[in-house]
């Protein structure tokens, strides 16, 4: 129900603009993206830092900028801050902002602060991009491929359910982003997007925008179709360029995946909204 919710919402927009439809919205050499992180909604208190909310709000939308095949160049912060927070507290958060907008080259420009009951982010990235790339671009013959690995989020997930720690470096703390991967290889990808929702809640948006179906390979593993917040590239090429991706991703050291084949037809993803 939530997830039909805010395909409706976004619809009463998406007719009256061609932007609205990516991960981020393309203007001219720019792009714009935009993510919530929210207590409660993508994380607890308990399960991270104050610094590492702060840095993992930054990586989100990132994420959203390397999908687009664009650089980020500057951010604006919205932050709902709880009365309670102490100045300590405040420069823990802002140093998770600022330790993330460095490693990136991000100059911090402004946003706004609120008094709230929890502790609520959101945060706009302007990027700059030569060539964006969309989800509207993958063709029928395309390969389809994720970067690194999927399910762990979901297994730690659970982990912090049932009460226990998961791994310092554990993905749904700190996302692995593939910048310099994707930048190399994009002139060969045809379509892409990150993997925050889910592979098969992705999989439905590329093909929904691009009028295409899949057929998965022999023993791909449907457990971890439904894992979200994995901020992996998803993605799809040509299969005459498989060899040159190969090698771009082998000089990166990232593994790639390739699961499927798109073909006519389309899909629907059945998946449940991960979010708790």
């Amino acid at each position: 129900m939530k997830n039909s919710k805010e395909k409706y919402f976004i619809s009463l927009f998406s007719k009256n603009s061609k932007h609205i439809g990516d991960d981020g919205a393309v203007i001219g050499k720019w792009v714009y993206t935009q993510d919530a992180f929210f207590e409660n909604v993508h994380f607890k208190k308990e399960w991270l830092s104050l610094k590492q909310i702060a840095n993992k709000a930054m990586l989100i939308n990132i994420s959203d900028a390397i999908a687009m095949n664009a650089v980020p160049k500057y951010a604006l912060l919205s932050v709902a801050i709880p009365k309670s927070y102490s100045k300590k507290d405040l420069k823990k958060i802002s140093k998770g902002f600022l330790k993330c907008a460095k490693k990136y080259n991000i100059s911090i420009i402004g946003g706004d602060t609120i008094s709230n009951e929890k502790l609520d982010i959101s945060i706009t990235l302007i990027s700059k991009t030569k060539n964006p790339i969309y989800r509207s671009g993958a063709k029928v013959g395309d390969l389809m491929a994720y970067s690194g690995s999927l399910g762990s989020v979901r297994e730690d997930l659970l982990k912090l359910f049932d009460g226990k720690t998961i791994d310092k470096n554990s993905k749904f703390i700190k996302p692995r982003l593939r910048d310099g991967f994707f930048y190399e290889a994009s002139k060969y990808i045809n379509s892409s997007l990150d993997i925050s929702d889910g592979l098969f809640f992705e999989l439905e948006r590329i093909s929904k925008a691009s009028n295409i179906g899949y057929e998965f390979v022999d023993g791909f593993d449907s457990k971890i179709a439904c894992s979200g917040e994995e901020y992996e590239l998803l993605f799809s090429f040509e299969e005459k360029n498989l060899e040159l991706i190969e090698k771009i991703a082998k000089k990166h050291n990232v593994k790639i995946n390739i699961f499927a084949k798109a073909i006519k037809g389309s899909f629907k993803n059945t998946c449940k909204e991960h979010h708790f």
